[in-house]
């Protein structure tokens, strides 16, 4: 079944792709702007946050194969997937507002107050997750961690010149993300280990079919903090600082090698800052990992969160 919404006069539609997308759409109202999520089977609830440019349909292996013995919940961040995409005027594209918004909707879930909740956490959405987790350490059950960040850019590590053009240069990156949707599209050859398949590429870039879609595709990169002087420093300052609080958690990783962006020196820091932490290491992909290795990903996740 083909669904439809209207996003900035926009619509946007799973056709093409809506065998790989099966799942019922769920909407929280949040400040004026509507966050898609699913919301898909019963038991303990796992949380997975994407990064950019993904949105929900890159988690659909894992929910497809986690969903007939655990909740899983998986939000589409503000500006991005289903959900409402708001100009820079009406809405604040910072990473604080992301860890607000995802605390606004697990509270809406009508959890059990002592019900913990497990992660999986991917790019972006890495330091979202673990930002809303030390926030609330006693609400967190386990960490699956899959090519990100709970820190700065590791040392003798700079950021990609790609994003470097777009974060500081905005003659190129207006025009070129918000315009051709370079970001976007250039993922969908750069991010995965294999090809992705037509119809897999049309769901990744569904949501960001117009120029006022993209805003957050751009925002995302803008945000990300070098200086102090960026404004989601100190949150990711906070992050760093106390991301050592997780060894009491019970944590996976889970790496596709071949990452152009969180390379082989961020699993590196991981390896440090955990070294007690399992890793799986994946030699045959990127940093699309659940495209690249669904089914390897979903069986180790699924006795991860048995266990």
């Amino acid at each position: 079944m083909i669904k439809k919404r209207i996003i900035n006069g926009k619509e946007t539609t799973t056709e093409g792709f809506e065998s790989l997308y099966p799942f019922e759409s769920h909407f929280i109202n949040i400040d004026g702007h509507e966050m898609h999520y699913l919301d898909e089977g019963e038991g303990k609830p796992v949380l997975m946050l994407h990064g950019n440019p993904t949105w929900s349909f890159y988690f659909r292996h894992l929910v497809n194969g986690l969903s007939g013995e655990f909740r899983t919940i998986v939000p589409d961040h503000i500006g991005c997937g289903f959900s409402d995409k708001p100009s820079i005027r009406n809405y604040d594209y910072t990473l604080k507002n992301r860890v607000n918004d995802i605390e606004v909707l697990i509270n809406s879930l009508n959890l059990e107050p002592d019900e913990k909740i497990s992660l999986v956490l991917h790019d972006w959405g890495g330091m979202i997750g673990l930002a809303w987790a030390l926030r609330n350490m006693d609400r967190v059950d386990k960490v699956v961690i899959t090519n990100t960040a709970g820190f700065f850019l590791p040392s003798n590590t700079e950021l990609p010149i790609r994003l470097w053009l777009i974060k500081y240069l905005k003659a190129f990156a207006i025009p070129a993300v918000l315009g051709f949707n370079i970001f976007s599209r250039a993922a969908l050859y750069m991010a995965p280990y294999r090809s992705l398949s037509k119809a897999v590429k049309t769901g990744l870039l569904a949501p960001y079919n117009s120029w006022k879609n993209r805003i957050a595709t751009l925002r995302f990169v803008q945000d990300i903090p070098i200086t102090p002087n960026d404004r989601s420093y100190s949150l990711v300052k906070h992050v760093e600082d106390n991301l050592h609080l997780f060894k009491e958690k019970s944590m996976l990783i889970l790496w596709g090698q071949h990452d152009f962006v969180f390379d082989l020196s961020f699993l590196a820091e991981w390896r440090k800052r955990f070294p007690r932490v399992p890793v799986r290491l994946f030699e045959t992909a990127g940093h699309y990992l659940f495209e690249d290795k669904p089914r390897e990903t979903t069986s180790v996740i699924r006795g991860f969160l048995r266990d």
